[in-house]
């Protein structure tokens, strides 16, 4: 069985391709990712495709302070469908396309005119449902909202309509395919893993102080008011706050307009992931109160590092670990859940050891991503039987 794997960024699709390479499966992983910002990724040159040719200018400068959100959102677009177009041109003969949604629509008309089978792969939640959730919450802080486009949301739901089967990463992203209306048989759950040797316990946290730390990026999307008004309500004499990832000022002054703002927090913007162990290892508990996520692989992260997790459902938490016992879940946009979990653990810092030491044993127990590999691999193989 030879895959091809295509993903105009790099997110997980790269440990699905490392997996599948350690099987002998993987035919070619496409990326518009530069190839210089791939020289740790460990796989052959000759198997990695790039095509940078926009994804790169829009990380490398401020389209959206030249372009707006609507004109982002544009370059967006073209930067998928180009990059799409070159990968349905390019793509070699094999038995299974995987392609990331919202960026794999011809390549995968392309595929299924070839004969091979076409997966696609959904890292979120049913695209309707997610704009659903974003509209909501915007209106929650009286924000303007623009919406997915809606030849965004049609083009990925011809994606669903081509695949020969889809597949997200938790319970909770495959109940929203579901109740949308997709059948059951069609949709499949890969949890992903946590990258073992990237990720490790640097030390112990200082049962002195109580430090609280996010990481991902600072929005509306991330349930980040909720964790800033359950944080004021947190009582420990040496308590921080820290935000680790993309800084967004705008949320940042609509959370002191709302009075929520915590001004001692420590914003780091984006933390290298060889730093980052260090922050999750010295850090008493993660706290991701995302209103929509797929599965944060910032939780699995974590974990292997010691740090206990506070998470809403939405974060696909319940396929990580058991609530109460390695972590705790709560719903979504409850502050006073989440306040009332970090209490417990600063409070209680024998229960927070406790659940330490679990969290790291289950999160062991993956073996890395080979568990998501192996999943993988099985289903693929199912396609073609």
């Amino acid at each position: 069985m030879k895959v091809v794997v295509s993903v105009n960024g790099k997110f997980h699709c790269f440990d699905l391709a490392r997996e599948l390479h350690a099987r002998g499966a993987l035919q070619a992983i496409f990326t518009g990712y530069p190839r210089f910002k791939l020289r740790n990724e460990r796989l052959p040159k000759t198997l990695v495709h790039t095509f940078p040719y926009l994804l790169a200018p829009y990380m490398g400068l401020p389209l959206r302070r030249w372009l707006g959100e609507s004109g982002t959102r544009k370059w967006e677009w073209l930067m998928r469908e180009a990059f799409d177009r070159h990968v349905a041109r390019n793509l070699p003969d094999c038995d299974v396309f995987v392609g990331l949604s919202s960026s794999g629509l011809q390549t995968a008309r392309r595929a299924r005119s070839m004969g091979i089978r076409y997966v696609c792969d959904r890292g979120s939640t049913h695209i309707r449902v997610q704009n659903s959730l974003l509209r909501d919450e915007h209106a929650i802080w009286g924000q303007p909202y623009l919406p997915i486009d809606a030849g965004v949301m049609e083009r990925e739901e011809a994606e669903y309509a081509e695949a020969d089967c889809i597949t997200v990463p938790s319970s909770y992203t495959r109940r929203t395919f579901i109740d949308s209306g997709v059948p059951a048989e069609r949709v499949h759950r890969l949890s992903y893993g946590v990258d073992l040797s990237r990720f490790q316990s640097t030390g112990q946290a200082n049962d002195q102080e109580f430090r609280v730390l996010f990481v991902g990026g600072m929005s509306l999307r991330k349930g980040v008011p909720y964790l800033l008004d359950a944080y004021a309500k947190l009582v420990h004499p040496k308590k921080s706050l820290t935000f680790a990832g993309s800084v967004a000022s705008d949320v940042i002054a609509l959370m002191r307009r709302h009075g929520l703002w915590v001004e001692d927090a420590k914003v780091l913007g984006h933390v290298p992931q060889d730093q980052l162990k260090d922050l999750m290892s010295r850090s008493h508990v993660l706290v991701l109160p995302s209103i929509e996520e797929g599965l944060a692989l910032v939780q699995a992260q974590a974990m292997a590092c010691g740090c206990v997790v506070v998470a809403s459902r939405h974060t696909g938490a319940e396929d990580l670990f058991e609530d109460g016992e390695e972590g705790f879940i709560v719903s979504i946009r409850d502050a006073d859940a989440l306040a009332g979990k970090m209490q417990l653990l600063a409070d209680r810092p024998e229960l927070r050891r406790q659940m330490s030491a679990k969290a790291t044993q289950c999160v062991q127990k993956l073996g890395g991503w080979k568990r998501y590999g192996e999943q993988a691999h099985a289903l693929y193989r199912g396609l073609l039987a």
